[in-house]
């Protein structure tokens, strides 16, 4: 059974920033992908940003320039450091990891940004 455990959120003020961190079960080696997402109230699930077993990285445009993918592998963890947060970033933010053609997401992370 994998478990994903994200923690790292919190309530900023607009133009601050946050670290979410990413824990999954066993080596985060062994994961094909390690994806973010993020869900606003009555909104869609929408993708974040995402690095691939290549260490390719992909972001969604609207936090582009602002929102940095890292990882310890010492702490076997992903992160997303989130600079410049804005209004719209609030949401529940979702990391997922990929295995076997399967994904397994994580019980998510409440950030809220104040205007």
């Amino acid at each position: 059974q994998v478990q994903v455990v994200e923690s790292g959120g919190g309530l900023v003020q607009a133009g601050g920033s946050l670290r979410l961190s990413c824990v999954p079960s066993g080596s985060i080696f062994s994961y094909n992908a390690v994806r973010w997402y993020r869900q606003a109230p009555g909104k869609q699930r929408e993708f974040v940003a995402g690095r691939g077993s290549g260490g390719s990285m992909n972001y969604a445009d609207s936090v582009k320039g602002r929102f940095t993918l890292s990882r310890d592998i010492s702490k076997n963890t992903a992160y997303l450091q989130m600079n410049n947060l804005q209004a719209d970033d609030t949401a529940v933010y979702y990391c997922v990891v990929v295995r076997g053609g399967s994904d397994y997401w994580g019980q998510g992370t409440q950030v809220t940004v104040s205007s």
